[in-house]
């Protein structure tokens, strides 16, 4: 194998396919990232039997050929080299050599027989989605899942499109993160599936284009391509939870605030606050103002106070401001809408402008 290649497309392509390289496993061959050079690219996969990537760049290949070797190492030195062509060559089975301006380095290489074939899957529902939209609603709600593998169905994002309405959901039993975007164009026969939430951040840091994703399923699996680059992982098994009950229209307390203003006064009072002692919000109704405030016994007390928009009743309520500021950082809205139910009832956030985008919290108690 002999090839060149711009340095800065190898980076991001190896910066990509090495999420799917494992060094974990007890199969070395798995720590690696395959190489496959032929006609005018270069492909490069890794997997670690759940996850496999596949990406290919161009490339000026004078032979032809296959290599593996450790994705990690070369992934940081192909990131350490200058931006210029990089020259890839093998002389035999065993060694790869890497040439940049004045630099080289030579890799013990493994068999390339030994590395997996990438999968071929026959899939039963297919929707395209474009990459913007889908990357903004990912980054809205994955970051909610839960990380308790238990409950593996939590671990993941409801992504539904019925007729021309894509809705992502993700909840990890304390908080609740829906998002919902109008495509141009219609589902004739829907989209429904449960995909890892740190697969999808994965995808929604891909480098963003005016392209559209294919989310492609069969009953085990979810294929998704994006431009030149396949990505196949595991669908989640189970039921998702009936979320719509949690959401209620009868709120008993409304308040308009300034997103950015809410979001440095949470940040400044939660400097007093802990996990056992989370923030407060006393809502008056009367002042038409919301008080943020923290107290921790060994340290000290904390409160600011926003004048907004209320409708209602007074409320006192306590929750925990990471909850809070994750909920807060999605919205992109000037002024956030917090609907309020009771003193032990769940509170929610709501963008107000054209874009629908909802959080629920579960509050704590005090």
């Amino acid at each position: 194998m002999k090839l060149n290649i711009n340095q800065s497309e190898l980076n991001n392509a190896l910066t990509v396919v090495a999420k799917g390289s494992s060094n974990r496993s007890t199969l070395t061959i798995l720590a690696g990232v395959y190489l496959k050079a032929e006609e005018s690219k270069l492909i490069l996969q890794t997997t670690n039997l759940e996850l496999s990537i596949k990406m290919e760049v161009p490339a000026l290949v004078e032979e032809p050929g296959e290599a593996v070797v450790p994705a990690k190492l070369i992934q940081d030195i192909v990131k350490n080299l200058p931006d210029m062509a990089v020259r890839i060559e093998t002389s035999d089975d065993t060694s790869l050599s890497i040439l940049c301006d004045t630099t080289s380095f030579s890799l013990r290489a493994l068999n390339p027989l030994d590395f997996p074939a990438f999968p071929e899957i026959q899939t039963n529902q297919e929707a395209l989605f474009p990459f913007k939209t889908f990357s903004s609603m990912v980054k809205q709600t994955a970051k909610v899942v839960s990380h308790d593998e238990t409950h593996a169905i939590l671990t993941g994002v409801l992504i539904t499109q019925e007729n021309n309405t894509l809705k992502m959901v993700a909840t990890d039993s304390y908080r609740l993160a829906v998002a919902e975007a109008e495509l141009n164009s219609a589902s004739e026969s829907g989209f429904e599936a449960v995909i890892s939430g740190s697969f999808l951040q994965t995808i929604a840091s891909l480098v963003p284009s005016d392209e559209f994703i294919s989310l492609a399923l069969n009953e085990n699996q979810i294929i998704i391509t994006y431009n030149n680059t396949t990505f196949i992982n595991r669908r989640l098994e189970g039921t998702f939870p009936n979320y719509k009950q949690l959401i209620g229209n009868e709120y008993s307390t409304k308040v308009v605030l300034p997103t950015h203003h809410v979001i440095d006064a949470v940040r400044r009072v939660s400097l007093l606050s802990t996990k056992v002692s989370p923030i407060q919000l006393f809502v008056d109704t009367d002042a038409n103002t919301v008080t943020f405030a923290s107290h921790s016994q060994d340290v000290g007390n904390a409160q600011e106070t926003l004048s907004g928009t209320i409708e209602g009743e007074s409320v006192d309520i306590a929750f925990n401001y990471n909850f809070v500021l994750d909920g807060l950082n999605s919205i992109t809205s000037d002024t956030v809408e917090i609907n309020f139910f009771g003193a032990m009832k769940p509170g929610i956030l709501r963008s107000t402008n054209e874009e629908s985008f909802l959080y629920l919290i579960m509050p704590v108690r005090v």
